[in-house]
C-alpha cells in the first residue's frame, strides 16, 4: 500500500518543488478502495467469487507511484545529497507509520485472544519476538514459530506492512542502483522484469491466475521456497522500474478532468469480477498484466498532466493524498479483528453491511488522527533531530 503501502507523496521528500497533487490523490482513490477490497474479502470463499476482486491490484499502482515520484524528487538532487540522507529521509517519511500499525496489531491480536486462526493459543514471548522482527522489516517464514496468526504472513501482525517490505528494497536498489543507469538500461531492466512479472501471472504462480503475490513466502502453486517472495520482488521490481521511467521521459499533456477520470478508472478496474471461471486462469493474468503495463502507466501519465479544478477539487485531492499512506498502513489490524467476529458468528455481508461502512468511515478517521496527533509530529520531530540542513558550501 506511499502517500501509501508502500506510499509516499511527493512533497514529504521533494523540499522545494511543486509535486502533483493528481498523483497523491490517486493514491488515496486506490487506497480507499483497497479497505472496500479487505471488507470483502472477509466474506470471500475464493479468489473467484470476491466482490471488489482486483484490489490487490492497488499495490502494483502504488508501486509505479512510488517509482515515478522518486524518480521525479531525487534524481537531479544526488551531487547535493548522500545516501546515507537519502536513507534517514526515507525511514522518517515511511517508518513511523510502519511502528504504528504493528502496534495497532499487537492490540487487535490480543483483543481476539492471542490465538492463531486455528484457536492455538501464542504466548507473549512469541507476539514479543514478532513484533520486534516486524520493527525491523524482518519477514515471517510460514510456520515459524513467530508466524503467530498461522495465516503464512510476511508480517503477521499487520498484513499490508508486506508491500513497505518491498517498498524498502525498492529504496535501496533505486539509491545504489537504478538511478545510476542510463535510461535506455532502465528500459531492458523495465522489459526483463516485465517478462518475470508476465511469468509470475501466466506461470500461475498464485494458484488462482491473479498477480496477488507477494505477502507470503508461500501459498502458491510453485513448489519452491520462497516462490511468494519472488512474486512479490517481481511485482515491485517492474512496477517501481516502469515508474521510474515514466519520470524521465515525462512530458505532461494537456489534460482537463483528470481527477474524475483517473479515479474513476481506477476505481473500475480494482473491482472488475474475476476474469474466467477459474478453469483457465490465463485469461485473469491478461487482465492483470494489461492493468500493470498499460493502464497504470496510462493514469499517471495523465494524473501528473492534469491538474485539480477548483478549490474544492483541490482540498478533495490533498486530503485524499493526506490520508492515503496512514488509511494503508493502519486498517488492517481492525480488519483481523473484523474477520473474526463475522467467521465466529457466520455473519454474510447483507447481515452486517451497516458495520462495515462503519468500518470504512472509521479507518478514514483513524488514518486522519493517526496522521495529525502522530505520523506529522514524529517526522517533525525525527527531521529536526536527524536531518541537519547543508551548508552554503554544500548547496
Amino acid at each position: 500500500m506511499e502517500r501509501n503501502e508502500n506510499l509516499v507523496s511527493a512533497a514529504a521528500f521533494a523540499d522545494s518543488k511543486p509535486h502533483y497533487a493528481l498523483l497523491d490523490a490517486m493514491r488515496g482513490v486506490a487506497a480507499l478502495v483497497v479497505i472496500w477490497y479487505h471488507i470483502f474479502e472477509g466474506f470471500a470463499t475464493s479468489a473467484m467469487d470476491q466482490r471488489i476482486n482486483h484490489g490487490y491490484l492497488a499495490v502494483d499502482f502504488f508501486f509505479i507511484l512510488s517509482g515515478f515520484v522518486l524518480g521525479y524528487a531525487y534524481d537531479d538532487r544526488w551531487s547535493k545529497m548522500s545516501l546515507g540522507q537519502f536513507f534517514k529521509r526515507r525511514l522518517i517519511r515511511l517508518h513511523p507509520l510502519v511502528i504504528l500499525g504493528l502496534i495497532f496489531g499487537v492490540v487487535s491480536f490480543c483483543l481476539q485472544g492471542s490465538v492463531q486462526w486455528d484457536g492455538t493459543k501464542m504466548g507473549w514471548s512469541m507476539i514479543a519476538l514478532a513484533m520486534l522482527l516486524s520493527i525491523f522489516m524482518i519477514p515471517a517464514a510460514p510456520k515459524a514459530c513467530y508466524e503467530i496468526r498461522g495465516n503464512g504472513e510476511l508480517f503477521p501482525l499487520n498484513g499490508p506492512s508486506w508491500s513497505l517490505f518491498f517498498e524498502y528494497i525498492a529504496n535501496i536498489l533505486y539509491a545504489l542502483w537504478l538511478r545510476r543507469l542510463s535510461t535506455k538500461a532502465l528500459s531492458a531492466v523495465v522489459a526483463v522484469s516485465g517478462i518475470g512479472l508476465a511469468a509470475c501471472a501466466f506461470g500461475n504462480l498464485s494458484g488462482t491466475g491473479h498477480l496477488g503475490v507477494g505477502w507470503s513466502m508461500g501459498h502458491t502453486t510453485w513448489d519452491f521456497a520462497g516462490a511468494g517472495l519472488f512474486g512479490g520482488l517481481m511485482r515491485v521490481s517492474f512496477s517501481f522500474s516502469m515508474g521510474l521511467l515514466l519520470s524521465r521521459k515525462f512530458k505532461p499533456l494537456n489534460i482537463k478532468g483528470a481527477f474524475p477520470l483517473c479515479s474513476a478508472v481506477i476505481i473500475a478496474l480494482l473491482a472488475v469480477p474475476y476474469i474466467g471461471d477459474g478453469t483457465q486462469p490465463w485469461q485473469n493474468a491478461i487482465f492483470d498484466i494489461f492493468c500493470t503495463a498499460v493502464v497504470f502507466p496510462a493514469i499517471v501519465w495523465i494524473a501528473a498532466s492534469g491538474r485539480a479544478d477548483g478549490k474544492f477539487e483541490n482540498r478533495v485531492c490533498k486530503f485524499l493524498g493526506d490520508i492515503s499512506y496512514p488509511l494503508y498502513i493502519t486498517h488492517y489490524p481492525i480488519m483481523y479483528y473484523f474477520y473474526s467476529w463475522v467467521w465466529n458468528n457466520g455473519y454474510t455481508f447483507e447481515q452486517v453491511r451497516y458495520v462495515a461502512v462503519a468500518i470504512f468511515f472509521g479507518t478514514i478517521a483513524l488514518a486522519w488522527v493517526a496522521l495529525k496527533l502522530y505520523d506529522e509530529p514524529v517526522r517533525k520531530w525525527l527531521t529536526s533531530k536527524f536531518m541537519k540542513r547543508p551548508t552554503s558550501q554544500q548547496q
